[in-house]
């Protein structure tokens, strides 16, 4: 029943920047953790960033350079993505969860973002 649709990727030069969004349907946002996670090819999935009604936690490769919000009226959750660098290069993948809840996640389609010059 959870619809997740990502949009904002593509091609951007090192430096630059890039504003991800996620819009959510069949939830109820403001109990669920939101977030983003990467994957470059050849390699595994890795966490980006997360957040809930409580917590925000991000990856250390990140850390000072993205930034998670959420509006919960909207059901959407961004990353907006600063001082990109080439290694940033992945498809960028919107991922829920129920918080404090044992079951499984989410999964968007995932959007590519290129850092290039």
């Amino acid at each position: 029943q959870v619809q997740l649709v990502e949009s904002g990727g593509g091609l951007v030069q090192p430096g630059g920047s890039l504003r991800l969004s996620c819009a959510a349907s069949g939830i109820i946002f403001n109990i669920y953790t939101t977030g983003w996670y990467r994957q470059a090819p050849g390699k595994q999935r890795e966490l980006v960033a997360t957040i809930s009604r409580a917590n925000t936690i991000y990856a250390d490769s990140v850390k000072g350079r993205f930034t998670i919000s959420r509006d919960n009226a909207k059901n959407t959750v961004y990353l907006q993505m600063n001082s990109l660098k080439p290694e940033d290069t992945a498809v960028y993948y919107c991922y829920v969860k129920r918080t404090g809840v044992l079951a499984a996640g989410s999964w968007g389609q995932g959007t590519q973002v290129t850092v290039s010059s």
